[in-house]
């Protein structure tokens, strides 16, 4: 049936646990999650546990991802951690999630930056791009995917699109949002189908169809299955759900089911 695309679960871990939590945490998945074939399987701690985890870490089973970065590799800038000081350390970084815009009000020429920065220190990029309620509620979520996307990837040529992920996570269905509310399947293919579009326009419809979009929304073990089966969705990005080993592991083993379903 040709290839069987990779399948991303992906746990941010926001600002929850110290470095010595977080290293436990990490063996507790260990024992807990086994992995699949083509089943990538990322954590992002806070910073502060990175270089520890780094070291523990058995990358055969998890990659690493900072939450965040900046666009400039070194300088001036106090309590800043750049992409060139986390090379080596981590895989991946979250770029340009909703919580960097809308609470640190992060626009897009920053997140271009640190796209960029990611990419030239051989670190994945993911990034991340989603409407909030009142831009859903005013019919303006493909102005705000193409403007996220594209302002995010403007300093991506062609070639280094291999490089990069995308992840779909609208700010209404978050968790942490006291207002959250579940995104529905058609509305998240929807937004993917959107995606790939704006990267198509760009890119050509071969970089577009090879490039792993990700959805994330208050993702939890009973709705992971009909997520991942969505049209066009390569994996998730959960947030309070990857806090929970069991939860955690549960989502992988749908995952793995998924994967198989494709075989």
């Amino acid at each position: 049936m040709g290839d069987v695309r990779k399948i991303y679960i992906v746990g941010n871990w926001k600002m929850n646990f110290t470095p010595g939590e977080a290293s436990l945490y990490l063996h507790k998945l260990s024992k807990k999650v086994t992995p699949g074939k083509d089943i990538q399987i990322i954590v992002a701690p806070s910073m502060i546990s990175l270089q520890t985890l780094s070291l523990q870490v058995n990358r055969r089973e998890f990659k690493l991802a900072a939450q965040n970065i900046n666009g400039r590799d070194f300088g001036a800038f106090t309590g800043e951690v750049s992409a060139a000081q986390l090379r080596g350390i981590v895989d991946y970084a979250l770029v340009g999630h909703s919580e960097r815009r809308y609470l640190f009000y992060e626009h897009d020429k920053i997140t271009r930056e640190k796209v960029a920065a990611a990419l030239r220190n051989r670190i994945v990029p993911i990034l991340c791009i989603g409407e909030t309620l009142n831009e859903r509620e005013n019919g303006e979520t493909d102005m705000v995917i193409r403007d996220q996307l594209i302002g995010g990837l403007s300093e991506v040529v062609k070639e280094d699109m291999d490089k990069v992920i995308v992840a779909y996570e609208p700010v209404w269905a978050i968790s942490s949002n006291k207002d959250a509310k579940l995104a529905t399947p058609d509305e998240v293919e929807d937004a993917v189908r959107q995606v790939r579009k704006h990267v198509a326009e760009v890119y050509g419809e071969k970089v577009a169809e090879a490039l792993p979009v990700l959805y994330g929304g208050s993702i939890n073990n009973s709705n992971a299955g009909t997520y991942l089966r969505i049209e066009g969705v390569d994996g998730l990005l959960m947030g309070g759900a990857s806090l929970i080993a069991d939860e955690f592991s549960s989502i992988v083993d749908i995952a793995k089911e998924v994967r198989d379903e494709r075989d």
